[in-house]
């Protein structure tokens, strides 16, 4: 899953820096005074899960991706060099067929600049638990990678028990990236096969904001649109909702899904996604010069909790939550931060302090030494920290839910350790 968040992210914001004013600050105490320190180590879980996995139709025409193109750069929504839009939906082999949904970005140009009022299509996929005997073959992408049992044509999902309802795991990939690029789709597939229905829209972020900056031209003009970089990070959330909304009224998919058990995974950018979806006021570009305040984007009540993987809090001179994170303050989502203590990128300190703000259940565990991107030795230690979190909280397992109570690290893989400590029910 290398890749959640390109290193042209802090480059960028790094060279804004150079115009803004810098701010920073701590928050609360992270942990109750006296409180004491788990110290239970556990057992990594086994993965993938119990359950086979395949995924809805997300077919495409590859002959279409031009002589010295990628085709990553149209699962990111990567304009051509000149400038021509790419996006998943000129590949889509059929469409009536794939799940895709669109928003209406609000009129409000503090936190959509150029795009507010505007519609954008967001392609969806889906991927839940199946049966043993699914019939349809993994489809093969020109990465190399795969989607399994990918369902085609007009076909229905096959869930592992036709009659079940599965909880929802909503799945937010990081900055440029695509359920496709990268290791997305092996995360996406261990969180079906523990029994969850994956619902992960291409956000195709590139369409509304390029952080790469190779030269002093391109650093000005980010400097210069920075409010549809403000855009990019308010649409995101809303994609989430859409998607979620999209799904939960499909024919094929509505009597499957336990609408009351909804959580949700995001990957760097895709953790501040997450708290986004919790009501968190996201910084202004209006405010970058004057105080750095913050506005929320949406609330979407059905989320029941979520994790962010080196989720992205912002720097020390920009916060993502307005000055010293205060956007959080009062967000009572259930959140679990997975951090490296090395990431420069995402800094630990900042999602630390951010995370001292909120009023519900939270948890920050640190991978030492792990820098942004996914680390392979922490693997174990990374899946069972999130699935046991959403086990707690999205399916509210009292057994997990004391578990977490006591948990310190996971047996073996990186070195991980509890900066917050659960404070959810023992």
């Amino acid at each position: 899953m290398n890749g959640f968040l390109r290193g042209t992210l802090l480059a960028a914001l790094s060279g804004i820096a150079l115009v803004l004013v810098g701010c920073g600050g701590g928050g609360d105490s992270s942990n109750p005074p006296g409180a004491s320190a788990p110290t239970a180590v556990v057992q990594p879980l086994p993965l993938p899960g119990s359950y086979p996995v395949a995924c809805s139709n997300v077919v495409q025409d590859f002959s279409q991706v031009g002589a010295g193109e990628d085709v990553s750069s149209y699962w990111e929504g990567n304009p051509s060099d000149n400038g021509v839009p790419r996006y998943v939906t000129n590949l889509l082999a059929d469409p009536d067929n794939t799940l895709i949904t669109t928003v209406t970005a609000p009129n409000d140009s503090d936190l959509y600049g150029s795009f507010a009022g505007q519609q954008v299509a967001f392609v969806v996929l889906a991927c839940y638990p199946t049966t043993a005997d699914n019939p349809h073959p993994d489809y093969p992408l020109p990465t190399g990678k795969v989607v399994p049992h990918m369902q085609t044509g007009s076909d229905p999902p096959l869930f592992a028990d036709a009659s079940a309802r599965y909880p929802v795991v909503v799945f937010s990939h990081g900055y440029s990236g695509s359920p496709l690029s990268s290791d997305y789709i092996s995360g996406l597939s261990v969180f079906a096969s523990y029994g969850y229905v994956v619902i992960a829209p291409f956000h195709g972020d590139l369409r509304f904001s390029d952080l790469k900056i190779d030269n002093l031209s391109d650093a000005i003009a980010v400097a210069l649109n920075l409010d549809n970089f403000t855009a990019l990070q308010a649409l995101r959330p809303l994609s989430i909702s859409a998607a979620l909304d999209l799904v939960l009224a499909h024919p094929q998919w509505k009597d499957h899904i336990d609408a009351t058990q909804i959580g949700g995974f995001g990957a760097s950018m895709g953790g501040e996604t997450m708290m986004l979806l919790g009501g968190a006021g996201l910084s202004l570009t209006s405010s970058y010069l004057g105080g750095l305040s913050s506005k929320p984007v949406t609330y979407d009540p059905r989320i029941k909790a979520a994790v962010g993987y080196v989720p992205y809090f912002g720097q020390p001179f920009l916060p993502t939550f307005g000055r010293d994170q205060h956007g959080l303050d009062g967000i009572n989502l259930p959140f679990l931060g997975i951090s490296g203590t090395a990431d420069t990128t995402a800094p630990i300190i900042e999602v630390e302090i951010g995370m001292s703000r909120l009023t519900g259940t939270r948890e920050l565990v640190a991978l030492s030494g792990v820098e942004h991107g996914f680390d392979l030795a922490s693997t174990n230690d990374i899946f069972t920290w999130t699935l046991t979190f959403l086990d707690a909280e999205v399916r509210g397992n009292p057994a997990t839910q004391e578990l977490l109570s006591t948990m310190a690290s996971v047996a073996g893989g990186g070195d991980d350790s509890v900066v917050i400590y659960y404070n959810g029910p023992p």
